[in-house]
Order: C-alpha cells, then sequence, then structure tokens
C-alpha cells in the first residue's frame, strides 16, 4: 500500500464497496500519506452499506468520490425490462450499466487503483490474481490499454487474517456481515450464506456458479471463466461488451 501510494500520488485511488475492504483504508491511514477512494453507487445497496459508508467517512474523515450510473441508461434498462430483468436473463446487462460503466469513468481520471481482491474470494475466478499488474480490460488517464495499473495488495492474504486485522485495529465494519452476508454487492443480488458455504455462493445465487462476477475484475478471470463472461458459456448471452 505504502509503496503503491508513494509512487502514485493523487493519481491513485482505492475502490471501496463497503465489505471487508475498508482494510485496504485502514492499510492506506497507516501509512500516513495522503489518499483518495472511490466507490460505486449502483443505486441498489443494502441500507446497512449507505450507513457503512458514512461511518467510515466519519471515522477516516475523509469523502468518498461515488460514481453514479448513467441516469439516462438505468432508466433505459428498467422501462425496457423493469426492475428485477437479472432474475430472468442473468446480471450482466444490469451489473454492465450500474456498475461496469461507472467504473470505466472513474478509472480513466486515475493513473492507478487499489482493489481489495483476494486469490481465496473466488477460487474458480480469482486464484491467479497477482499483487501488482498493468490492468488488462481498463484504461487510465492517458488513455489506450497499459495506461492503468492495478494494485491488489491483499491478492495473497487469507480473509480470515482480514477479520482479524479489522477487529484487532477495531476498524468499523458493515453490519450486514453480522447478519450472515459474507460478500456484499446489490440488494437483489445479495443473500446470507449458511455455515460451510463459500462466501461467492450469496451473490447470484440463481446462476452458474462459475460465472459469480460483475465484470469490474475480468481482466483477472481464469480462461474458462471469462469465457462463461463473454457469452461463451451457459447463462451468460447478455455478458457480451461487459467490460469494453
Amino acid at each position: 500500500m505504502d509503496k503503491a501510494l508513494e509512487k502514485f500520488g493523487n493519481d491513485i485511488a482505492i475502490a471501496f464497496s463497503g465489505a471487508e475492504d475498508v482494510a485496504l483504508i485502514e492499510y492506506a491511514k497507516l501509512t500516513g500519506r495522503p489518499f483518495r477512494v472511490f466507490s460505486l453507487d449502483t443505486g441498489r445497496l443494502n441500507p446497512e452499506t449507505y450507513r457503512f459508508f458514512n461511518e467510515v467517512e466519519k471515522h477516516y474523515g475523509i469523502r468518498m468520490e461515488y460514481m453514479f450510473p448513467d441516469a439516462v441508461e438505468v432508466q433505459a434498462l428498467v422501462r425496457s425490462k423493469g426492475l428485477f430483468s437479472f432474475y430472468e436473463d442473468g446480471h450482466q446487462e444490469c451489473c454492465r450499466v450500474r456498475k461496469v460503466r461507472p467504473l470505466r469513468r472513474a478509472l480513466k481520471g486515475l493513473r492507478a487503483w487499489i482493489t481489495g481482491q483476494r486469490k481465496d474470494q473466488s477460487p474458480g475466478t480469482r486464484s491467479e490474481v497477482p499483487v501488482v499488474q498493468v490492468d488488462p480490460v481498463f484504461e487510465g488517464l492517458d488513455g489506450g490499454i497499459g495506461s492503468l495499473v492495478k494494485w491488489n495488495p491483499v491478492a495473497n492474504v487469507d480473509g480470515k487474517d482480514i477479520w482479524n486485522f479489522l477487529r484487532a485495529m477495531n476498524v468499523p465494519a458493515n453490519t450486514l456481515h453480522s447478519q450472515g452476508y459474507v460478500s456484499i454487492g446489490c440488494e437483489p443480488c445479495t443473500r446470507p450464506v449458511l455455515p460451510g458455504q463459500h462466501e461467492r455462493e450469496g451473490r447470484w445465487w440463481w446462476e452458474d456458479a462459475k460465472a459469480k462476477e460483475c465484470g469490474l475484475h475480468k481482466g483477472n478471470l481464469k480462461q474458462d471463466s471469462a469465457a462463461q463472461l463473454n457469452g461463451n458459456g451457459n447463462g451468460a448471452s447478455h455478458a457480451n461488451g461487459t467490460a469494453k
């Protein structure tokens, strides 16, 4: 974290989802360096997540840079397919409008970004996540593929160790975690997991277990999983162009 902030200064930002990746903000604070944080407000997050955003801002004395989906695109999607079309034809189209495109806009103003991806979050799709890489999908401030560096500082950290760190540092947590939620996304697409279930099983539970990604980290997926997101697998016919 210190190396990333030292190298890129104001041209790097932490991507915060409102879950245990608050650890990234704590790590940044511990460096003593100034840092930026952005988050994607899809308009469909749980009330607990919005309250957590506010708590994190107050705890760290920061103002997060919220990115919102294009209102015209959301309006067109909802008017043509309704509020819950993802239950019928897959989550990729909604995620593309509400998450991927806002992320693209955020990253165009940066030269690097920091994510909370971990290999153990989704062994089927994230097991090859590197600690630092040239972003293979998104473009940065200078434009063109190769213009953005992606830092995944906790890629090799076990989720249990993340939680031990958060408790030791008395870091605020999303209250959904105490209700059985582990991986937290939008309200209609996230539910608690049972003991013994993997954390990603609480996301898009009605779809193929190998396609539990929204497109934000498409460049880190294994080839077979990326094919699913690109429409070459069952149940992913609406994923074309997810991260283009």
